[in-house]
């Protein structure tokens, strides 16, 4: 609004203007103040001892805020790895440097070595640590837990997340939902568009291996809340209407009121005899308790397959997005990848001309195509990086790293570090042979993490891409719609239009 000054006797004009100016002044001033304390430029007498240490080189940017906005300016321009490559040659340290993020003081650790030290110190010198947005959305779970506690949850829950489970309980269920979904949602179509498509086939899995949840309307207002809680997972922490974490927050409220009211309907099928306790997973979440003999509570239970059923979708539709991309842009990998699972279809028909189902020991076979997912998740990462925070005052690499600071690893950057992978950019899933590339220096491939905090749903992971990709490449071939389509990371890697290809049959062979 336009001040008229007209309208003010000179003396109020005056005063105004003077007041206008000396609060800007005031207030530029401590800006200028706070960004040189952050840097410590300006340091209080009381920190004198700390101003002895040897902090790694850095920044910290800007006051409060830090270079969180530059962070997620890379990420979602689809290359997060060039934040760490800026200032590795900025400051000229290739293993550590510092800065701030989330409001935190943090020490990113480059490369393998780096992601050695933080994987092997695991509940020793540092443990995990996520930012406010995440804490305060999932809440208590195996994803936040910290030593014993989180141990015995991985204990819990990893009894439905590996092989052995797989062939008790998974395999009918994973091969029919991926053959339903593949006919309904591409069968007959002369587009689709993937990412949202791979989303609603893993929610809808998910939801029925986890909850025995099949009701299509359940379904589909859980997946409604599902987006907007992951669009406000990692975001600033701001709970004011209109922004991602307002929303978020609601989404996720609304998630847990329908989760608490499957947990109680189940106990109370459990009790009448209606539902069996090895079922799903939280049938068994429900009667096993762990080895204290002690019983997860309703939020706990809660929690925790809220996380499950964000991990085992999310960043499974990311990868499986990604794949058909790289298959759609590599045409000869696509023919190999479809020779291997041809082979495979052809030993599964059956003596009625029926196609028998999956078993662990054909998802073992498919070592050409997992070398192909392995090099696309290389590439583009469904999970750019995790923080880890120091239990004590540390030194890596002759450098302080005080207690309670936050540490990062990135999968991103040691990804496409071209003395861990060479011609790093270069698709080539031969990197994952026996005796490749990733092999000679361990910790250069963590696409699942590493130490004692690995991705539990790894395996898990491994057999859905692995029974998607069996049935969609014996169906179809695919071209790209948009073949240069943009990624960002959102915090998973999203094509900005949701990859659209065309879906094309395969072209009978010529004897």
């Amino acid at each position: 609004m336009a001040i008229n000054n007209d309208v003010l006797p000179s003396s109020s004009s005056s005063f105004f203007i003077f007041a206008s100016s000396s609060a800007f002044t005031a207030l530029v001033v401590l800006l200028l103040l706070l960004f040189l304390y952050n840097n410590k430029v300006v340091k209080p007498r009381r920190r004198d001892v700390k101003s002895r240490l040897k902090l790694p080189p850095g920044s910290y940017g800007w006051p409060i805020v830090g270079e969180t906005a530059e962070f997620f300016r890379r990420c979602m321009e689809g290359a997060p790895e060039t934040f760490i490559n800026d200032r590795v040659e900025r400051y000229q340290c290739d293993r550590v440097f510092k800065t701030s993020l989330f409001g935190e003081r943090v020490a990113i650790l480059c490369g393998a070595s780096g992601n050695k030290f933080l994987f092997s110190n695991e509940n020793k010198l540092v443990h995990v640590w996520w930012p406010a947005s995440v804490r305060r959305l999932l809440g208590p779970c195996l994803a936040t837990s910290v030593g014993d506690e989180a141990k015995m949850m991985r204990k819990m829950l990893s009894y439905f997340v590996n092989p052995d489970a797989f062939m008790r309980l998974y395999s009918n269920t994973i091969d029919s939902v991926t053959r339903q979904h593949i006919t309904t949602h591409w069968q007959g179509k002369e587009e689709v568009t993937v990412f949202p498509a791979a989303k609603l086939y893993l929610f809808e899995l998910a939801c029925r291996l986890f909850l025995s949840l099949e009701e299509p309307q359940r379904i589909a207002k859980l997946a409604a809340d599902f987006n907007i809680f992951l669009k406000g997972l990692v975001s600033n922490p701001i709970n004011f209407p209109g922004t991602r974490f307002y929303k978020a927050l609601r989404a996720t409220a609304a998630i847990k009121k329908q989760l608490l009211t499957l947990v109680r309907q189940r106990k109370v099928a459990l009790q009448m005899g209606r539902a069996s306790p090895s079922q799903d997973l939280l049938s068994h979440l429900l009667v096993t308790p762990n080895q204290n003999g002690a019983f997860m509570s309703e939020a706990m239970i809660v929690n925790n397959i809220l996380l499950l059923l964000f991990a085992g979708h999310d960043t499974s539709a990311a990868a499986i997005t990604s794949l058909v991309k790289a298959l759609g842009e590599h045409p000869q990998v696509y023919h190999k990848v479809f020779q291997e699972q041809s082979e495979i279809a052809s030993s599964k028909v059956g003596a009625a001309g029926d196609d028998e189902l999956l078993q662990w020991e054909d998802i073992q076979k498919m070592k050409y195509s997992w070398n192909v997912v392995s090099e696309v998740m290389r590439l583009t990462p469904s999970g750019i990086g995790i923080f880890r925070e120091a239990l004590t005052d540390l030194k890596y690499e002759g450098y302080d790293i005080p207690k309670g600071w936050k540490l990062y690893w990135s999968s991103a950057f040691t990804h496409r570090d071209a003395n861990l992978f060479p011609e790093p950019t270069k698709f080539d899933p031969s990197r994952f042979d026996e005796g490749g590339d990733h092999t000679l220096i361990p910790f250069s491939y963590v696409s699942f993490g590493g130490g004692p905090r690995m991705c539990i749903g790894k395996e898990f992971a491994k057999i859905v891409i692995l029974t998607f990709l069996h049935h969609l490449v014996n169906r179809f071939r695919w071209d790209l719609v948009i073949p240069d389509e943009k990624v960002e990371y959102d915090p998973t890697p999203i094509p900005v239009k949701g990859l659209p290809v065309r879906v094309l049959p395969h072209i009978p062979c010529v004897p």
